[in-house]
């Protein structure tokens, strides 16, 4: 059974750094594209975050390029998304998800998803 397990959310304050991790079991891990998403309340959800299952490539959205880093184990079967620089926009809850096709960017073409972890920026 497919299970993408995140964990690392929490408080933290503008400017500081936080990472948050997905561990993944059920599936072939390194076959896969691991994305990582984003929803503010009120909000839709929004990609952030890819990396290629190589590692050898790697995609940001345009509001956390320069800040925010991803990486992955696949000896671990864990993706980590490393957030810098954090700014009280970037409160969200950060879902990890996957998929074997190329549009890691579009939810619509998830093949998994994680339960999510909530990230609050806040003074």
């Amino acid at each position: 059974q497919v299970h993408l397990a995140e964990s690392g959310g929490g408080l933290v304050q503008p400017g500081g750094s936080l990472r948050v991790s997905c561990a993944a079991s059920g599936f072939t891990f390194n076959n896969y594209y691991m994305s990582w998403f984003r929803q503010a309340p009120g909000k839709e959800r929004e990609f952030v975050a890819a990396i290629r299952w190589t590692g050898s490539s790697t995609y940001f959205a345009e509001s956390v390029k320069g800040r925010f880093l991803i990486f992955r184990d696949n000896a671990k079967n864990t993706v980590y998304l490393q957030m810098n620089s954090l700014k009280p926009e970037d409160t969200a809850v950060y879902y990890c998800a996957s998929t074997s096709g190329s549009r890691y960017y579009d939810e619509r073409w998830i093949d998994y998803w994680g339960q999510g972890t909530q990230v609050t920026v806040s003074s």
